[in-house]
This record gives C-alpha cells, structure tokens and sequence, in this order.
C-alpha cells in the first residue's frame, strides 16, 4: 500500500547568479513498511528532500501526498499537526532539550499536540530502547548511544506514519552505529514503521530494503536490494 508519493519535487535558493538548485524535479513513492535508505555526496539534496517530506521546508515546486492527502496545500496550522503526528524526525545531534529528562523528552510531542501520554507505550519504548532506570536522567547525564535512543523514542512516541532520520549515527561510534541501526529495524518491523534514513555509511545503507541515490538534486539510482 503506497503511503508516501513524491511528484517533481524541486527546491531553489537564492536567484539569479546566486540560485542553487537543491532539489530538480524527484519523484518516487514509498509502500508502508518500507525502510530505505537515501544516499549521495555531501550538497547532493538529500538533506533538503528529508526535511521537505517531513514538513519543515517547503518546495518551490512538485507535490507530496501523505496518505493520498497533498502535504502542502493544508493550512500553516495544519501542516504543523501533520509535522507532530504524522512523521518522526532523528537528527545527528539528538536536538534533546536539556533542561528535560528521558521520560519529558520522549513524550514532548505528545504533551505539545496537548494529548494525554499512552502510558503502555511509554513503558514499550523505555523497555525496547533499553532506557528502564534512566528516566529522570537529564541529556548531559547520557551517553551519545543513549541520547540517540531517546532521539528514537521522542519519533515513536506519536505513532507516525513515516520515521525520517537524518545521519542518526553520525555521530556514534561503530558499535552504537549498529545498535541504533537495530534499534530503527526493530521498529520498522515491531510497529511497521515506514523508515527512511539518509546516511554516508554503506554498512547502513546495504541494511535498507531499497536504495535512493541523489546527486545534484537528482534521484541518480533508485534499487530495490531486498524484500
């Protein structure tokens, strides 16, 4: 069942001399329960795509439809409940809010939709995310591993339709790399999470079910690798 439709999606900044064309005219669609991968140089778009999907930027142009519904031509107000409950973001730099601990930081886009937090699954992701016995820690009082499984339980919480992690293992070293890339299979498959990650690491790409190359904002490959 397709979940996500992308229809010539093209991004530009700047004008004249000084215009830069992120994204030039990509277009694919993603079935529910799909992982993928999104790979390419540093500056190909890739980024730009992942925040696009996500409902943080907006395109110049072209069309994305969550669920058959057009992204885009919602309301402002509209938009920001489709960024809160449709999609979870992970980012290379967790972007925890300090002052909250692990319990707060994960249920944050709950408590700011203004709805009561389900507690069962609360108690699911600290158990899966292995995060029992640290929920009152503060961010600076956790390791880069487990501030990244915080990261990926603030994305759960909600239940999204589509998890979009930006380099979620940039900044961890091989084994907490391979941990978090666990972790985000599991909930591809424990939850039937639609994950797309972009990274530069081949390990983690080759784990995804499908491959997107991007280059100079062009979808240069797009490969199914496995089933």
């Amino acid at each position: 069942m397709e979940l996500l439709r992308v229809e010539n999606l093209t991004k530009i900044y700047g004008r004249g001399e000084n215009e830069v064309r992120a994204l030039d005219g990509v277009s694919f669609s993603v079935q529910k329960g799909e992982f993928i991968a999104v790979i390419g140089p540093s500056g190909s778009g890739k980024s730009t795509l992942l925040h696009i999907l996500g409902g943080v930027d907006k395109p110049t142009s072209g069309k994305v439809y969550m669920d058959g519904q057009d992204v885009y031509a919602q309301s402002d107000e509209k938009l920001a409940i489709f960024r809160r409950r449709q999609v979870g973001l992970i980012y290379q730099f967790y972007n925890l809010i300090p002052v909250l601990n692990v319990t707060e930081n994960i249920t944050l886009p709950v408590l700011m939709d203004g709805r009561k937090v389900n507690k069962e699954r609360l108690e699911e992701l600290l158990t899966t995310l292995n995060l029992k016995g640290r929920e009152n820690h503060l961010p600076n009082q956790l390791s880069g591993g487990q501030q990244q499984r915080v990261s990926i339980g603030r994305a759960l919480m909600n239940a999204p339709a589509v998890v979009l992690a930006d380099e979620p293992t940039g900044n961890l070293d091989s084994k907490n790399s391979q941990e978090i890339v666990e972790l985000l299979k599991l909930s591809n498959k424990k939850y039937n999470q639609t994950l797309i990650v972009i990274t530069h690491d081949e390990n983690i790409a080759l784990q995804a079910q499908r491959i997107i190359a991007i280059e100079d904002g062009k979808i240069t490959r797009d490969e199914v690798i496995r089933r």
